[in-house]
């Protein structure tokens, strides 16, 4: 009977002040974790020319030592969501949130200081060490607190609380670095702000108690030794070896193409931006770099405002996309709701970067796809919150939770590293990774459905 009740109420229905709480504190805490990458984007055409001393922010050096950086942060989140994910199995989720939260916060607030290229591809780093972290614990902190019926739309709203993130960042940039109190140096402020979640760990130290299933997951490691928790091992013994291959796959196409595709959607209005300024100033297509510097420098906010615009259409869009996964999931199946973001999520991006930005799109177009480009390039995203925790059992949960999602930035760190070298510029880089979609088709075809079950202990 109490089953059979269970199952007549709504995911929302039932839900314990506590169990609210969690997803509360999980998601600011994954909000800033997003903050803290997302305004480097925000900021990356103004902090970098400064750093290099360059004349433009499309000088190629700029934009080798922007996929320097990014890269830098995607290898620091690989390493540090590995790490804090078995650390997290070993002494807890609650604890490890507060090092993880503590870690980005604290480093984000000293990149505000740097003075050089290298100061911040390794401030980058360390930044993504706790962000990749944070969102191992809190993913498998809140698949565990919460019941069955509600745990796909819940876990899909504690990822798409990062689009409030991606919009902290694009405020940044479109109030403060476009207004440039600071002139030059206003970049800074927006990393200042960085330190603000550090306030959480009060919450987390003062409310927040460790999940029963992980104290159960404790208690038979003391009564077996072929329980241990946080094992990287156990992820490739016969069991689980598929899903974590599957996992790290999806993980991998994921990555790639958000920062390799789906962040250079703020490009699309930046760039018809630029355009009516050239011809604004009557400034010739094949006019010398020095000539269209100085006619761009005089529309500066406009164009920098036109960016942020992008960026909050795509974002909104990925909000959208985010949230609904997990009814989509409910719906269509996990892998049928993979497949459906990686099959739209390459005609949208193939259209974007093959025809509306280079073909001089309107803007009126330009504002309906962009929220529709976001949507299915970054909503499959939230399946890694819904679905990778239901392939582990408790005791290498955020283990092989994160491992997967943050082994995927190596992935992704060495696909910049090419980009880097190849000197493609944003579009081009978008371009050919958009293909990557096609390849998460395939994979998700390959793992295991789990709609409908019970976490495994």
């Amino acid at each position: 009977m109490p089953e059979l009740h269970e199952k007549s109420l709504r995911w929302y229905e039932g839900i314990t002040g506590y169990q609210w709480l969690v997803l509360v504190v999980a998601s600011l805490g994954w909000v800033f974790d997003i903050f803290e990458g997302q305004v480097f984007v925000a900021s990356m055409r103004d902090a970098m020319p400064q750093l290099l001393g360059a004349a433009s922010a499309d000088d190629p050096l700029v934009g080798r030592w922007n996929n320097y950086a990014l890269a830098s942060f995607l290898l620091g989140g690989a390493f540090g969501g590995i790490f804090f994910g078995m650390l997290s199995d070993k002494i807890g989720r609650s604890k490890t949130m507060i090092v993880t939260i503590l870690f980005y916060s604290v480093f984000t607030c000293i990149t505000a200081f740097a003075n050089a290229a290298w100061q911040m591809v390794l401030l980058r780093f360390l930044v993504a060490m706790g962000v990749g972290g944070e969102w191992a614990v809190a993913s498998a902190m809140v698949a565990e607190v919460m019941p069955k019926r509600s745990r796909p739309v819940m876990s899909s709203i504690f990822h798409a609380s990062s689009v409030f993130g991606t919009l902290m960042a694009v405020a940044v940039g479109y109030f403060i670095i476009s207004a440039k109190p600071w002139g030059d140096d206003t970049w800074r402020l927006g990393f200042l702000i960085g330190i603000v979640p550090a306030l959480l760990v009060v919450v987390i130290r003062w409310k927040m108690k460790e999940p029963e299933q992980w104290q159960q997951a404790k208690e038979r490691e003391r009564q077996d030794a072929s329980q241990v928790t946080g094992s990287i091992a156990d992820l490739f013994n016969a069991q689980n070896l598929r899903n974590t291959l599957v996992g790290v796959a999806l993980a991998t196409i994921g990555l790639v193409t958000f920062w390799g595709c789906h962040i250079y959607g703020k490009n699309a209005l930046l760039r018809s931006a630029e355009r009516t300024a050239l011809s604004t100033e009557d400034v010739a297509s094949d006019a010398t770099k020095e000539v269209k510097k100085q006619a761009l420098d005089k529309h500066e906010a406009t164009i920098k405002r036109a960016e942020m615009t992008s960026m909050c259409l795509n974002t909104i869009g990925g909000g959208l996309g985010l949230v609904l996964f997990g009814g989509i999931s409910n719906l269509l199946g996990r892998k049928g709701a993979f497949v459906l973001y990686h099959a739209g999520g390459l005609v949208m991006a193939m259209l974007m970067f093959l025809v509306l930005i280079p073909q001089n799109a309107s803007v009126s177009v330009l504002y309906i796809a962009l929220p529709v480009f976001g949507f299915l390039t970054l909503g499959m995203h939230a399946g890694y919150a819904v679905y990778f925790p239901e392939l582990f059992p408790t005791r290498l949960r955020g283990t092989g939770t994160g491992f997967c999602f943050n082994a995927g930035r190596f992935g992704t760190a060495a696909a910049m590293f090419v980009a880097a070298q190849m000197s493609w510029n944003p579009e081009q880089t978008a371009l050919y990774l958009a293909p990557l979609f096609g390849l998460g088709v395939i994979v998700t075809l390959m793992g295991q459905e789990t709609r409908g079950e019970e976490l495994p202990d």
